[in-house]
């Protein structure tokens, strides 16, 4: 008799159980629904708007705070600012002369600092004005990084194998280091103690130690044509992305040595950048008019996003819900959902407080 009791205990314990956990699949598949379908929701790594720039936009940097994201378009030699809570250009183009490539933000969020010609500009975000004189740097410079610390700005000049490191304190170059042939594109740690810098013509990444402005150990041999680098947040990997062979390849930082066979992405990759959790890196793909979505866990690709033509430049907001990729032939910027995996659950969190041209207005 109490071994029957203890039964139909433990079978009504078990019952609860089961409706516990079929409540539970329910509401994570009610979740997952929310997430991938009706027309005020956004499925997980898709373009959720379209928004119109500049003549030939390239790079592109959000603010820390996630709240705007700065275009360069180089035919139009202007700098255009997106409301990403609206996804809509807000105010006029800022001018920044001619051939404007690359931009980036200070951790602060109070200065961009634009490559333009044979200078590199500074603008006041506050007012979105140049402030100060332009600061020369080298003959044809295409990138620029900034420390986390905010204290000093990496500027690669492709014509002249040199880094020029600027002072943004009194914003004047303080240093020229030496490099590989053709550097093109660098990307810093997130420690700030080293920087990596493709060379497009020496087809290698050289590392510098930031602390003595020098390069340390030997160049490290990737793809044909590395033309981007983006390092993990935890500082592990770097991530380059090498256009004439159509790969990406993955750097261990810790010995500088390429891991594992290089991961075939589309046609001609030119820009990668990397979610704020390490779980994701997306790749622009310039000539297929495709990002890749690589699981940097599997270091495979499990997404492609067809955006507009000539992806050149993408940047992922600071809470990981958005990339904002700049399509160079058609002048204006992809805005693309980013799913969040727990396991094998995927789920758009981001489209659960709206989605289209009001999403990305809350960040954390």
């Amino acid at each position: 008799m109490n071994h029957h009791s203890s039964f139909r205990k433990y079978s009504t314990v078990k019952g609860r159980a089961r409706r516990l956990l079929l409540g539970m699949t329910a509401t994570a598949l009610m979740v997952v629904g929310m997430a991938g379908g009706g027309a005020a929701t956004a499925a997980a790594d898709t373009v959720i708007d379209t928004i119109p720039v500049g003549f030939e936009p390239r790079g592109v940097a959000i603010t820390p705070d996630g709240t705007r994201a700065y275009v360069v378009e180089i035919v139009s030699e202007s700098v255009s600012v997106i409301d990403t809570a609206t996804n809509t250009v807000v105010g006029a183009p800022i001018p920044v002369g001619n051939g404007p490539k690359a931009v980036a933000i200070t951790p602060n969020g109070t200065r961009a600092y634009v490559i333009a010609a044979n200078t590199v500009l500074v603008i006041d975000t506050s007012t979105n004005t140049v402030v100060g004189a332009p600061i020369a740097v080298g003959n044809n410079p295409n990138a620029v990084a900034i420390t986390p610390n905010g204290a000093f700005a990496y500027v690669t000049n492709t014509n002249d194998n040199t880094v020029s490191v600027i002072d943004t304190g009194t914003n004047t170059v303080v240093e020229t280091i030496p490099i590989g042939n053709g550097p093109i594109a660098v990307a810093i740690t997130p420690f700030g103690n080293r920087a990596y810098v493709t060379s497009v013509l020496d087809n290698s990444v050289s590392v510098i130690n930031t602390a003595t402005n020098t390069v340390v150990g030997a160049p490290i041999a990737v793809g044909n044509n590395p033309r981007a680098v983006a390092i993990t947040p935890f500082g592990t990997r770097a991530y380059v992305a090498n256009s004439n062979d159509d790969t990406v390849s993955v750097i261990n930082t810790i010995t500088n040595t390429v891991v594992g066979a290089p991961i075939p992405v589309e046609d001609s990759p030119e820009a990668v950048a990397i979610t704020p959790n390490g779980n994701r890196a997306y790749v622009a793909n310039t000539g297929a008019g495709t990002v890749s979505v690589i699981d940097t866990g599997t270091n495979t690709v499990v997404e492609t996003i067809t955006v507009g033509h000539g992806p050149i430049g993408v940047a992922i907001t600071p809470n990981g819900n958005r990339s904002y990729v700049t399509n160079f032939g058609d002048d204006n910027v992809s805005v693309i959902a980013i799913d969040r995996c727990l396991g094998s659950l995927c789920v758009d969190f981001g489209s659960l407080t709206g989605s289209g041209s009001g999403a990305g207005s809350v960040f954390s």
